[in-house]
């Protein structure tokens, strides 16, 4: 505790954890107050350090933070540079059905159900011919089989598809990564409850229909899960 003249100041010493979560939060202000971009070569660490007025320890610590976020990185011959982040990279590594809990599951399957509903707009600016003989295909495999992880992975196939179509690689990953917990919830499902719009149905109106037909017929295709949504909320 400092003193000083008649008033004391009552402030904790600032631990070396929270001096490098500020260092991190100088840096990142940094970066964006200097415009750099990815691919810009970056002050060398003790230049850093004692700008900050801070250990080289200290500033280590919040830029090996930076560096797991895929924001830093170290080039032979440059040293380090500022690198485009994988902005889904970390969520990647967590997203397991069996390691989260059962409400963020929801949460996620919620998401996606979010997703499919916005899909339509960015669907129709990408729609071929190609796509939809393909898409088609995969809704016509549901005829020849009916058995339960045939139909979950004959869904996560179809849904894949239409992210697929979208032509959004951010989107299309990240659905990717919801697959697992799309089946997961499937799984879940006492029974199967199929929508009054069917597979086939949306690739007849992919070939024939309207953004705002499809929007409206995927709504039909997904009502039963929106169904039980509501009866989980109740």
């Amino acid at each position: 505790m400092a003193i000083i003249g008649d008033l004391s100041l009552d402030l904790d010493k600032i631990s070396s954890d929270t001096m490098a979560d500020v260092v991190e939060m100088r840096l990142r202000d940094y970066f964006k107050k200097k415009s750099f971009k990815p691919g810009d070569a970056l002050p060398k660490e003790q230049e850093l350090a004692d700008a900050l007025g801070v250990s080289r320890n200290v500033l280590r610590e919040a830029l090996s933070r930076l560096r797991m976020l895929g924001m830093v990185e170290t080039k032979k011959k440059r040293g380090m540079i500022l690198s485009s982040p994988d902005v889904l990279g970390g969520f990647e590594r967590v997203l397991d059905p069996l390691i989260i809990s059962a409400d963020a599951l929801q949460d996620l399957f919620e998401l996606r159900l979010i997703l499919e509903m916005g899909l339509a707009d960015v669907l129709y600016l990408n729609l071929n011919d190609q796509s939809i003989h393909e898409l088609e295909m995969i809704a016509n495999n549901e005829k020849k089989k009916n058995k339960e992880i045939f139909r979950i992975a004959n869904e996560i196939a179809f849904h894949g598809k239409l992210y697929e179509m979208a032509g959004n690689d951010t989107v299309k990953r990240f659905q990717h990564m919801l697959l697992p917990v799309f089946g997961f919830v499937l799984q879940l499902e006492n029974e199967f409850v199929s929508g009054k719009v069917t597979h086939l149905d949306l690739v007849e109106i992919l070939k024939s229909g309207t953004k705002d037909d499809f929007r409206n017929g995927m709504y039909d295709h997904l009502k039963p899960h929106f169904d039980r949504l509501e009866a989980i909320k109740k």
